[in-house]
């Protein structure tokens, strides 16, 4: 090649030169593109996928420091008043009366606050708020939740009010997990968990609306992780009170698996909200809105098993396509750790050694 080099006039060795230069281009677009592990995140809302986008944040990212935290103190005076709102309309929609008939008087505080301009809690605003939670009237419509809209988190920031209130307020790393913000259009999170790999993960809306923008997404993933939040068995849509959560999410999950695009993807299951599942299968049988369950009531774990199936029945081809599935509390940061370790040794690594990274 150099003697043929030296034969050339000088147009053919700029050409040559070009010409591998642009050959060289093409290696390392192909190194790179490699290097590169595409994870789809997918799911009805509010089923947990921004969260675990946070938890990848803290275990392979930079996690989130003092000044990362800070911003997210408005989110959370956002959540809180707008729970608190909405269960003040449902203590109405459901005709239930407070225990202390004075704290009706709060409704008025809470009520006259925008929460998308929320920026602090007053000492007023505190007492209002804890002067409703406090009411057993007010709980009683808490426990039945699953009859109207409200964030999962309410509960856990409402007992964390003398915390929150406080001047100079920080948002701890769990207060931030616990922050609902609807996921509107692509989001995406790259992380490096070794040093020839790195992963891009995509988190696209849940809500119906959000659906028919998933397609952009769909190209080059090499695993589709797919959240249900299994407590949402007796809950019905924000958007369609007609449809059961479980039911949506489980017909989501067989039209996604059934794709083309994802005849290669390999297809992680996360049952999610573990914590909340367990809570509220003490009380509420699943039988009710699953006649298909024949199991006794308050069993967590025969109930959960019932619920894997489900979504495991579901798959069109089980001889050639397997489906890992994971039971996962996406606030819990070492749950999430070793769920995602597993995936990667069962399922991601197998998608590696088509490129001899392992």
């Amino acid at each position: 090649m150099a003697m043929l080099a030296c034969c050339l006039d000088e147009d053919a060795k700029a050409q040559l030169r070009v010409s591998r230069a642009i050959e060289r281009e093409i290696e390392a677009w192909k190194r790179d593109s490699s290097r590169e592990f595409k994870l789809l995140l997918l799911g009805t809302g509010e089923a947990g996928k921004s969260t675990f986008i946070k938890q990848m944040r803290i275990i392979h990212g930079q996690g989130y420091s003092d000044k990362d935290r800070a911003e997210f103190s408005s989110l959370v005076y956002r959540n809180i008043f707008h729970g608190m709102q909405i269960l003040i309309e449902a203590m109405a929609a459901l005709k239930i009366a407070y225990a202390d008939a004075g704290n009706k008087r709060f409704e008025s505080v809470v009520k006259a606050v925008d929460r998308e301009e929320a920026t602090e809690i007053t000492a007023e605003q505190k007492t209002a708020l804890q002067g409703l939670w406090s009411d057993s009237g007010v709980q009683k419509c808490f426990e039945r939740r699953n009859e109207f809209q409200i964030s999962d988190s309410a509960k856990y920031y409402f007992d964390s009010l003398d915390r929150i209130s406080e001047a100079g307020y920080i948002p701890t790393v769990d207060d931030v997990l616990r922050v609902r913000v609807p996921t509107t259009g692509i989001v995406e999170y790259t992380f490096q968990m070794r040093k020839e790999v790195i992963f891009r993960m995509v988190d696209v809306g849940g809500q119906r609306s959000e659906r028919r923008k998933w397609i952009h997404c769909f190209e080059g993933v090499k695993a589709i992780i797919f959240l249900c939040a299994i407590n949402e068995y007796n809950q019905v849509l924000f958007e369609d009170v007609n449809q059961n959560r479980m039911r949506e999410s489980l017909a989501l999950f067989e039209n996604i698996i059934s794709y083309p695009f994802f005849q290669e993807s390999s297809v992680i299951l996360f049952l999610n909200k573990t914590d909340l599942f367990l809570e509220k299968i003490m009380k509420s049988h699943l039988a009710d809105y699953f006649p298909a369950y024949q199991g006794p009531k308050a069993d967590p774990e025969t109930a959960k098993q019932f619920i894997m199936q489900l979504f495991l029945s579901v798959n069109p081809d089980p001889e050639n396509k397997r489906i890992f599935s994971h039971f996962t509390q996406a606030t819990d940061t070492e749950n999430i750790k070793k769920v995602f370790q597993d995936v990667r040794e069962h399922v991601l690594e197998e998608n590696l050694k088509d490129y001899n990274l392992m």
